[in-house]
């Protein structure tokens, strides 16, 4: 199965009889602010997505810095952007992926068939395709989404990132910087958790930010130490690009959880290793 779908392939999906909700995901950490670029240009029909407001919810600081949002409120705010059960909805933004992976995958765990589109807007407008500006309010759609199976739903707590290490791997996507403890960002510590392993989710995109082949993804995950049949555990700093490398791996072939906590819930008070090697896993558990 796929789960992002090209430039050419959306404009055929949208000539077709079956209904396509266009989601615009724009959000980047160092500037989460997406709407101004939306009002700008965005695709036809596409509704503006607030990552922050709706596919994350306001928890404790002990959380993280962006939780999943409550599956109710979740539902709300797919019926707010027009969905209906059995559209097609592909999400889309203009940073490789990253923030539209997240849509992706919350809404996949709740059984909707959806999509990125490969290359983001940049990849649309490439092709000639049009763009339209201002806001456009969807009429309030009527879906209902699957509730999530608790023993196999793709989320992975503290505890089983702490363990990762032991029965598999945990693969800390973000920057080498950020995994050597070179920077902190907006967290009380730097460095990884120990034992994982840097992966950083830019290896699995080619020069134009399109996904690499399964092949090469593979190929990427078997230089990185990754025994593939055992299970594979994700993070990153705050829950975003950690699904943006599920779905690299799930395009792969490949099943991976994700720990929404991420850094930004494992630096306030759990072990801490730094340097650019996985250092031992914790066994404390």
């Amino acid at each position: 199965m796929t789960h992002v779908v090209d430039a050419p392939g959306l404009r055929a999906a949208l000539a077709a009889q079956r209904p396509v909700r266009l989601l615009d995901v724009r959000w980047r950490l160092d500037q989460p602010e997406g709407r101004p670029a939306y009002l700008a240009a965005h695709l036809p029909g596409a509704v503006y997505v607030d990552l922050e407001r709706e596919l994350s919810r306001v928890g404790h600081p002990e959380d993280g810095r962006y939780p999943l949002p409550d599956p109710a409120a979740l539902e709300r705010a797919a019926r707010g952007w027009g969905l209906d059960d059995g559209d097609l909805v592909v999400a889309y933004d203009d940073n490789d992926g990253v923030a539209a992976s997240r849509a992706w995958w919350l809404l996949r765990r709740h059984g909707v068939d959806v999509r990125v589109l490969d290359g983001g807007i940049r990849a649309w407008v490439g092709q000639g395709l049009p763009v339209e500006s201002g806001d456009r309010v969807a009429p309030t759609g009527r879906v209902r989404l699957r509730a999530t199976d608790a023993s196999d739903d793709g989320v992975a707590t503290i505890d089983d990132a702490a363990r990762a290490p032991l029965e598999g791997t945990l693969i800390d996507v973000r920057a080498p910087d950020h995994y050597r403890g070179s920077s902190a960002g907006a967290d009380p510590a730097a460095g990884h958790i120990p034992g994982a392993v840097n992966i950083p989710t830019v290896s699995y995109i080619d020069r134009d930010g399109r996904l690499r082949g399964p092949e090469q993804i593979r190929a990427v995950l078997r230089v990185g130490g990754v025994d593939l049949t055992r299970e594979i555990v994700l993070y990153c700093s705050v829950g975003i690009a950690s699904t943006h490398s599920a779905l690299a791996l799930a395009q792969a072939g490949i099943d991976a959880r994700v720990y929404p906590g991420s850094w930004s819930q494992w630096s306030r008070g759990r072990p801490v290793a730094v340097g650019p090697t996985p250092g031992d896993a914790f066994r404390g558990w």
